[in-house]
């Protein structure tokens, strides 16, 4: 069951924490796109910020496998940092290159920079609802 709600955490704080700071950074200029994008997306045509939320809740899985046994501000710590680091690497080296993009980002700060506070943000998120669904 903690699984499955590592799965529910990961894909909740992708439409919430993600996707509002995401807005936020966008409402301020300093992130060219919107948050909550609908546009569908292959292979099933789900709105693009669906597909998002079911690979943050994966991820989720994996986050909370890494930090459950931390407690305290350890666990708040390392999940902001690996919840930066493991999905914001594999997306700039593995999946935008996959789509057609340049590898890490193309090494722009602001992506890179953009990329590390949206998914540190999304950990900080999963600890949270882990917190809240008193699984932490």
């Amino acid at each position: 069951m903690k699984w499955l709600l590592a799965f529910v955490a990961g894909f909740v704080s992708t439409l919430v924490f993600h996707q509002g700071l995401l807005e936020l950074l966008h409402l301020a200029g300093a992130f060219p796109r919107a948050a909550w994008n609908l546009t569908p997306v292959p292979p099933w045509n789900v709105p693009a910020v669906i597909s998002l939320a079911f690979w943050g809740g994966l991820w989720g899985i994996v986050l909370w496998a890494l930090i459950r046994h931390l407690r305290g501000g350890k666990r708040w710590l390392w999940g902001a940092i690996w919840g930066a680091l493991l999905p914001s690497i594999v997306a700039l080296f593995v999946v935008f290159p996959l789509k057609g993009g340049p590898l890490g980002g193309g090494f722009d700060p602001r992506l890179i920079v953009g990329a590390l506070l949206l998914n540190g943000v999304w950990g900080l998120g999963v600890v949270a609802l882990m917190k809240w669904y008193r699984q932490g």
